[in-house]
């Protein structure tokens, strides 16, 4: 909640706007509408007090630069509010940030100020959500990507894949240095062969399988840096381990990915 005067209003709406369009379009949501939801039938306040929190809204969105909706009646019993709705992938509404104006609540707690006048004051309060149910917007987005989430928001980006079971600590020492830089990352330990390990990862949209077997280990033997074979989804490639490290391929592939992996997979 935000407390603020009754001539900061548009200001702390239109700021809150700003970085509710902004938290959208990283998880890759352009396409927003916006709804004015006005006074409900059943509601506490005054006329007078719905007019100025209706009013100041308005002037909000202005300053925002925000096309809306107006959505008569559907505003909270205590004051209006804008709701962002998002579509998604199945081509459904949902309603998820809001932020509303109240006048009538702060009053009814006592709440109070000392403004420039010296003078006690009561403030206005800002009930705001960016994405509302968290529940709701985690549906939403595993809907939106259809499980294939962009590296920065992939629950694990890479996955070390031992071609048997003898390169298990081998791919375990890969594991911990990859923590150790930030990288969300597991070894798969099952006995099966690397070909139904792959496609596993392919079936959980894994972003990037580290492949260690023989090679790679000897490699780190000859070198002291660990190695690995880099696969990338759909792609694939050898990779020095330091080098990855180094170069920042998953800081790189987070920059552009944020920006081109984000789109939906239909």
């Amino acid at each position: 909640h935000i407390f603020c005067t009754e001539d900061q209003i548009a200001s702390e709406v239109a700021d809150f706007c700003a970085l509710v369009k902004e938290i959208y379009h990283d998880f890759g949501f352009d396409d927003i509408v916006v709804k004015f939801s006005t006074r409900p039938e059943k509601r506490v306040g005054s006329d007078e007090i719905w007019d100025k929190a209706e009013a100041a809204l308005a002037e909000a969105t202005k300053l925002a630069g925000l096309d809306y909706i107006l959505n008569p009646g559907e505003g909270a019993f205590y004051g209006p509010k804008l709701e962002f709705t998002l579509k998604d992938s199945l081509g459904r509404d949902w309603q998820c940030g809001t932020i509303q104006v109240d006048f009538n609540l702060p009053q009814r707690l006592g709440a109070e100020y000392v403004g420039k006048d010296n003078q006690k004051h009561i403030p206005v309060m800002l009930h705001r959500a960016a994405v509302g149910s968290i529940e709701r917007f985690l549906g939403i987005l595993i809907e939106e990507f259809m499980g294939d989430f962009p590296l920065w928001l992939a629950p694990v980006q890479a996955r070390v894949l031992p071609i048997s079971e003898k390169f298990v600590d081998y791919a375990k020492s890969v594991e911990r240095e990859l923590v150790n830089a930030g990288v969300r990352v597991e070894v798969d330990e099952s006995n099966e062969k690397l070909g139904y390990k792959i496609r596993q990862c392919e079936l959980q949209k894994i972003p990037y399988m580290l492949i260690v077997g023989e090679k790679e280990k000897q490699l780190a033997e000859e070198t002291g840096d660990n190695n690995v074979t880099v696969r990338k989804r759909k792609k694939g490639g050898n990779k020095n381990l330091n080098d990855v490290l180094e170069n920042n391929m998953f800081v790189k592939d987070f920059l552009k990915m944020t920006a081109d992996d984000r789109k939906v997979v239909r």
